[in-house]
């Protein structure tokens, strides 16, 4: 096997409950985190005569998992190879032998300092390899060699691995020195943070040491893993913070007060956005579904408030933090609870949580229904 990739788990981060709600005389709604089991992101808004939703405070979520290149979660797996190292040889020394391993870095021109990562790395196999190799090695790392032994490639593409066009590294498997064709490559995929990238070489390394995915230590050489991207926009600063203008929204109005006229409401606030929202996207459109797995939107209704006391309508959003910095870089789905609301207002509060999530985070920002409305104006044909 010439060739091992490792691959990235994409995993979302999830939302969780929104908080309870304390009002300030007539002042804004306040949030406070209370679930600390869960990733949270918890907005929230009231109904009232005396109170109007203010922007709500955002509760950014904890740093659990991340993705890397696209935006679907998936999970890549590749075997592990049946092979069986037999080290220490009796020289004490592996394929490479007793010299240093000689490597050349090549990099793109884009101000990050690879040849400290890549030394990280090979510090790493300098510092473990009796416990996992069985045998010395020893390293020399410059982006200006001659004759080097391996030439690590960092790349913004990598070349198909072992059948595998999606991997963020490869490298030759070796475990004999009559395998080696020096200049030996591995390849790694630009775009991941430091300490990603240092992972990634480590494992490709290992594979040039004669580790196969699975060998210990295992959490490093496992043909997946969790990896982290350089710092993206989050969420909450972009102007549409979803992959796809194109939404799915399922309704369950069995908890509404008059579940044909709140299905009706919702589908009111839908359209509106559809047809062109001031200051929304006009790309937008919503497609209903009966599988609440499916749906990007998800409305449902409540007697009691799972949001808070006094209010009377929340939202969660679910997403993806692949730069691994506690903060949602783009949504994946979000979900709206009504709070025992009159069927005239469903419409309004349906809306607002929709421009919010649609990169309208701050009232100002929102299109004039959703700016300081009265209770007589939630209630009222807005959208018309």
């Amino acid at each position: 096997m010439r060739g091992l990739p490792i691959f990235v788990v994409l995993l979302v981060v999830l939302a969780g409950c929104t908080a309870p709600v304390s009002l300030d005389g007539d002042g804004p709604a306040v949030t406070t985190a209370t679930d600390t089991t869960t990733p949270a992101t918890a907005t929230q808004t009231t109904d009232s005569t005396e109170t109007t939703p203010t922007p709500p405070t955002t509760i950014e979520p904890e740093t659990t998992t991340s993705s890397s290149e696209t935006t679907a979660p998936q999970t890549t797996t590749a075997e592990s190879e049946a092979v069986t190292t037999t080290y220490p040889p009796a020289s004490g020394y592996g394929p490479w032998g007793s010299d240093p391993v000689i490597i050349e870095v090549r990099a793109p021109n884009d101000g990050r300092d690879y040849e400290t990562l890549v030394r990280e790395a090979t510090v790493f196999w300098e510092r473990n390899d009796a416990r996992y190799l069985g045998y010395e090695v020893e390293y020399a790392v410059s982006s200006d060699v001659r004759n080097p032994d391996i030439i690590l490639q960092f790349s913004d593409t990598i070349p198909e691995c072992s059948g595998q066009a999606d991997a963020v590294g490869c490298a030759p498997y070796i475990t004999d020195a009559r395998q080696i064709d020096r200049p030996e490559t591995v390849y790694v995929k630009t775009g991941f943070g430091d300490d990603s990238t240092v992972e990634i070489v480590e494992h490709e390394l290992g594979h040039t040491l004669g580790l196969a995915h699975g060998d210990e230590p295992a959490d490093l050489m496992n043909a997946t893993g969790i990896l982290y991207t350089l710092p993206r926009t989050n969420a909450t600063e972009k102007a549409f913070p979803w992959d796809d203008p194109e939404f799915t929204v399922y309704v369950n109005e069995s908890g509404a007060r008059e579940p044909d006229g709140a299905r009706e409401q919702v589908g009111h606030a839908f359209d509106y956005f559809a047809a062109g929202a001031p200051g929304m996207p006009d790309t937008l459109s919503f497609r209903y579904v009966d599988d609440p797995e499916a749906a990007d939107i998800h409305v449902s209704f409540s007697e009691t408030s799972p949001c808070g006391t006094g209010a009377a309508s929340c939202a969660a959003v679910t997403g993806y933090d692949p730069d691994g910095d506690g903060a949602l870089e783009t949504y994946d789905r979000f979900r709206i609870v009504l709070v025992d609301l009159d069927t005239e207002a469903v419409a309004w509060h349906v809306g607002y949580w929709t421009a919010h999530y649609l990169g309208a985070e701050e009232d100002a920002d929102k299109p004039d229904p959703f700016q300081n409305a009265t209770y007589t104006e939630r209630r009222s044909e807005w959208w018309a």
